[in-house]
This record gives structure tokens, sequence and C-alpha cells, in this order.
């Protein structure tokens, strides 16, 4: 299997252990990834700002993926997001293609509406790699480790987009957590968003959602929180002592990308996988086995 490998703009600059696990772990399953330098931003954060913009800097993208003939790998659910809900209305809006595609002229680029497909990595494991096949890979089972799960938003909604979970009742990423041999546990209002999109605005609400999650994940003895999106682990770890000054609580809750749990179960050593850069230290859970 090959995919472009999309990192976006947050995973580069602030989250290269999500990157770096990422790498360790595809490799090991024979997923091949093509570079992609000349990406640019998704467009998502401009969206709000100027529509168009973030269409075009979107179709950019997506004519790259064309030219090479390849589907688009995502880590970070925002970007999946963007880049699939724009493929799809440029292939279904005529007039919409037109009109992004008069900006791409001044690029020498053009939006044909190939079979180029976007995915996030949480799709690629389950769909193409496939349960049984990272199973074959697991050689230090992680037995004992209780852990919660946080989706994040754009991995599981529009339904219409993404469409291969249920985002009121999402299962997948709990089943590839299990594979690892930790057991994934259930807690009050796991959907709920991490608060990230409005922490610009107003940083108050957004550190009170993360703490009561904190606060759940908690009460339920979970020994680490696992995520798959780069602004919610940013929420979780990078914040998480800011937070506990905010609520006068402490939560000591190591956050994991599950890249890095997966790469545990394979055999990768923590200094592999990029744990030293977790704000909140994984050290306790560590020596489980």
């Amino acid at each position: 299997m090959k995919y472009l490998l999309f990192l976006g703009c947050v995973i580069p600059y602030r989250i290269s252990s999500y990157e770096i696990s990422a790498r360790k772990v595809l490799e090991k399953l024979s997923i091949e990834l093509v570079e992609m330098p000349e990406f640019n931003c998704c467009g998502l954060p401009l969206d709000p700002v100027n529509h168009e913009l973030m269409l075009t800097l979107a179709t950019r993208n997506l004519c790259l993926a064309e030219q090479k003939g390849l589907d688009i790998m995502t880590l970070c659910p925002g970007c999946a997001g963007t880049l699939r809900k724009v493929n799809k209305a440029l292939r279904e809006d005529k007039k919409l293609k037109e009109l992004v595609n008069g900006f791409m002229q001044e690029i020498d680029l053009e939006f044909r509406g190939g079979i180029v497909k976007v995915k996030h990595l949480v799709q690629v494991l389950a769909e193409d790699v496939g349960f049984k096949r990272m199973r074959e890979a697991i050689q230090n089972p992680l037995t004992g480790l209780k852990v919660a799960e946080h989706n994040g938003c754009h991995v599981l909604r529009p339904a219409k987009y993404v469409g291969f979970d249920d985002p009121e009742n999402p299962v997948i990423l709990k089943k590839l957590i299990e594979l690892t041999g930790a057991l994934c546990l259930d807690y009050m209002y796991e959907t709920e968003c991490c608060g990230a999109p409005i922490i610009g605005v107003n940083d108050k609400i957004p550190l009170h959602l993360t703490g009561e999650k904190l606060r759940n994940v908690k009460a339920v003895g979970a020994q680490a929180l696992i995520t798959v999106c780069p602004f919610c682990h940013m929420m979780f770890d990078l914040n998480q002592p800011r937070i506990e000054r905010v609520l006068s609580e402490k939560f000591g809750v190591p956050v994991l990308h599950y890249t890095q749990l997966l790469g545990l179960a394979m055999g990768f050593s923590p200094d592999e996988l990029g744990l030293e850069q977790l704000r909140v230290k994984a050290s306790k859970i560590l020596n489980l086995n």
C-alpha cells in the first residue's frame, strides 16, 4: 500500500511525536509513505474568514495528489475532513469546479475529479490494513493496561463525508486500541468535543470542557488517554498543567497518540516513538508488562 502523506500545519511544528510514531508503525505494516513536500495548509482555519480561499488551498492539494495518482493519508482529522469535503463538492458541483479551476489556472493546475481519495490514519488502519494484519504485528501485548479513547469531532463528523463509523457510538478506535492488548474503558460524555476550535476566542470554555473529560477518564480508572488528533492531543497533554491550575485539580493522565500505543505493542521502545515529548510523562504505565 502506498499513500501520499499529508502532514498539515500543526504536526510538523508542534506535535512531531505523532509523525515519528506514525512513520514507525506504518513502516512495520509495510505501508509506503510518499512525501508531499509541495503541500500547503488544507484551508480549514481560513474557512470562516474566506470560503473561496479555503476551497483554493484544499483544491491545490488535491491537484497535486491527482498528478501523483495516489490517495492522500492524513494524521489530522481536520485536514482529512476538509480535503474530503472539498473533493466531494468539486466532483458533484460543476459550477463550483469551474470557479475553483479558474483560480487553479493561475498556478498551472486543474482539478480533474479523478479517483483520488482522502483518508485519515484510523480509516487506513481499519479498512485498508485490517485488524488481522495488525494483530500479526503485535509482539508485546499491553495486557493489564487500562486506557480511554478520544476520537475527536472530525474523525467522525459530518457522517455524510466520513461515513466509516457511528458518530454517536463509535467503535473502530476502541477496537484498534484493544488489538494492542490494552483494555479500552467507557466513560461519561466520551464523544464530546475537547473545545480546541474555540480556544483562540475564549479559552475558559475549552479548558473546562477538557478538564471535565479528564475528570471522567480518571473516574473510571483509565491509566492513559489515547488520541488520534493533534489538536485534541494539545488540549489534553500540553494544556493539562494549565487546566489543573485553572480547576485547582490534579489529573496526571498521560495522553498518548494511538500510534505510540500501537508502537509499544509492536515492540518499539518509548524513545523510538517520541514518548519523551509528552508533557504528562507516561513512565508510570510503561513498566506494566
